[in-house]
């Protein structure tokens, strides 16, 4: 049986910890709003998608980010019929920050849309 020393036992444990931060980080992110409201967040490299669900209606946004460009794809669908398929290209990749403000503000809008309808 051979012993390892506290400093390898301390690496292995560390690196433990950052492969399951990392796991987490990537993993979708759902969250349950009113009225059966599904909202699902995903990474996508440097930019995200989001799906929010709610019945036979469905929200999309991607959001994918290039060391040139962005390009933001929102569709709205009911009962498979598009009711929303559009799309905008940025000439500039988008920040961090900029990505998050947008998917928050895309959430928030649907949410205010799907409780009045």
């Amino acid at each position: 049986m051979s012993r390892r020393s506290p400093l390898t036992l301390r690496i292995s444990g560390l690196l433990g910890i950052a492969v399951l931060g990392v796991g987490l980080l990537t993993c979708p992110t759902t969250v349950r709003a009113s009225d059966d409201l599904h909202i699902e967040i995903t990474k996508k490299g440097l930019g995200k998608e989001v799906v929010i669900t709610q019945g036979a209606r469905e929200w999309f946004m991607l959001i994918e980010v290039t060391p040139e460009n962005s390009v933001v794809l929102r569709q709205e669908k009911k009962h498979g019929t598009y009711l929303v398929d559009e799309s905008e290209t940025h000439d500039r990749p988008m920040t961090t920050g900029e990505v998050d403000a947008a998917i928050t503000d895309y959430v928030n809008s649907v949410k205010a849309r799907a409780t009045k309808e």
